[in-house]
């Protein structure tokens, strides 16, 4: 499939920023990220941790470089994260068997309690911005959103 021509594409002050989709996102990303503070606050966690505990809670014992990707923050970030998270015995570092140079992360029988204590909070989130929308859309929604990122991303996964 072939790029849009911006050439010939309307310009974001002439078509508003609720038809960007990078906008919508963005804005989307935000308020659920507010949605949950409250929830992560009480649980002493900031968003990059978070976000780590729930990417681990799939990946466990992925490489750091790898968790910065999934997690969606920059590495410096992560590893202050990262630092806080083994502080409070949420995740443990080991050195990866096959690269003494890389590091992996692997969830704590406490992360993973701090991670179950969270989720039913990520999954009201979910639920309040998919209300009013059909299972069928939902897949649909998410099938788009798979193909953007094959189009956008620069790692293999």
């Amino acid at each position: 499939m072939k790029a849009q021509d911006t050439t010939t594409a309307p310009r974001l002050d002439e078509t508003g920023l609720e038809q960007f989709a990078p906008y919508l996102m963005n804005r989307i990303m935000g308020r659920y990220n507010a949605s949950l503070r409250t929830e992560m606050a009480a649980l002493g966690l900031t968003t990059p941790q978070m976000r780590s505990l729930a990417v681990l809670s799939v990946h466990d014992g992925i490489l750091i470089r790898e968790l910065a990707v999934y997690a969606v923050v920059e590495q410096s970030t992560l590893s202050r994260a990262l630092d806080k998270l083994a502080q409070d015995g949420l995740v443990r570092r080991e050195t990866d068997a096959d690269d003494s140079r890389a590091t992996r992360i692997f969830l704590t029988d406490a992360g993973r309690a701090a991670y179950a204590r969270m989720w039913p909070h990520m999954a009201d989130a979910v639920g309040q911005m998919f209300a009013g929308i059909d299972a069928a859309d939902q897949r649909a929604f998410v099938a788009t959103l798979q193909k953007i990122l094959r189009n956008v991303r620069v790692h293999d996964f």
